[in-house]
């Protein structure tokens, strides 16, 4: 049996507390192990640590592609993606050897370098795919560039042609669903649809030629009413009021559905013969559009 004394041998209690935390301190000392550096590097570098420090001559692995380049071509304009990548600010992940690694498709990273070495900018055929990029990267200079040569600038003066006609990308598709649809249905390569393309808001008489001043031909409202109809065709475009004819939107028209791989051709059969009043008959032009699948 042991006995506890309440008095004389206890300790005082602050310095039984004191003793306590000491064992306790001891105790909860790790040992110190053998150094590792590969292990003891952090991946990423801590929260409030000094910027990233990095070589003159950056080895970069771009998607796969690998380049060469100095610092300083990555940092040449301020407000990019690459110079803040490499302001030190920021973590970029390495590959196996060592080389900062872009997670982005390498094909066209060499025409950004030589913007970014000496100005230069890319081959006709490759603008487009460069000016992808050039966005990605936020190159405002390189970007600015490419849109004043061809083809953007042909693009840019295009587009402001299709913004008359705030329908056209809807409509384009509506041509794509109805062709793929018919196809679908009679087993066949290609189809057909009918596609109304006229310029003028109203028809004009010869009677009314004469006094055909303007791009556009004022009828009052009341007047107006009397020509509204619609051609029994598949999808309309217009009216709209620019120099531009209906053969340049026609143009426009195949060309984008060839830019989506779909092949078409385009005839004219004839006008939309709807009377409407009195002497008045619809004369839009209609079109016959061959769409073909495979």
């Amino acid at each position: 049996m042991v006995v506890f004394s309440a008095a004389g041998d206890t300790e005082k209690p602050s310095d039984a507390m004191s003793s306590s935390e000491s064992a306790e301190d001891e105790f909860r000392k790790p040992a110190s192990p053998t150094p590792n550096l590969a292990l003891s590097k952090p991946l990423r570098p801590p929260l409030g640590s000094q910027e990233q420090e990095f070589p003159e001559v950056i080895s970069l692995n771009v998607g796969g592609t690998y380049f060469t380049t100095r610092l300083s071509t990555l940092r040449r304009y301020e407000d990019t993606m690459l110079a803040a990548m490499f302001s030190g600010r920021h973590y970029i992940p390495r590959d196996a050897e060592g080389r900062y690694f872009i997670d982005r498709d390498g094909a066209y990273f060499g025409d950004i370098l030589n913007f970014l070495r000496e100005g230069e900018l890319p081959h006709r055929d490759r603008v487009r795919a460069v000016h992808r990029e050039a966005q990605y990267y936020a190159i405002g200079p390189l970007l600015d560039s490419l849109e004043d040569i061809q083809p953007l600038t042909g693009e840019k003066v295009r587009q402001a042609f299709l913004d008359l006609l705030p329908y056209y990308k809807d409509n384009l598709e509506r041509i794509v669903e109805i062709a793929k649809l018919r196809a679908m249905q009679k087993k066949a390569r290609f189809a057909k649809l009918k596609i109304c393309v006229y310029k003028e808001e109203m028809p004009i008489t010869p009677y009314e030629r004469p006094l055909f001043n303007s791009l556009r031909f004022e009828r009052s409202d009341s007047e107006a009413k009397l020509f509204e109809h619609h051609c029994e065709v598949d999808v309309t475009f217009g009216p709209w009021e620019a120099v531009a004819d209906v053969y340049d939107l026609l143009h426009c028209i195949v060309s984008d559905l060839a830019e989506r791989g779909i092949a078409a051709e385009q005839q004219c059969i004839g006008v939309c013969d709807k009377h409407l009043i009195n002497h008045y008959y619809c004369k839009r032009p209609i079109y016959e559009f061959k769409i073909t699948w495979w």
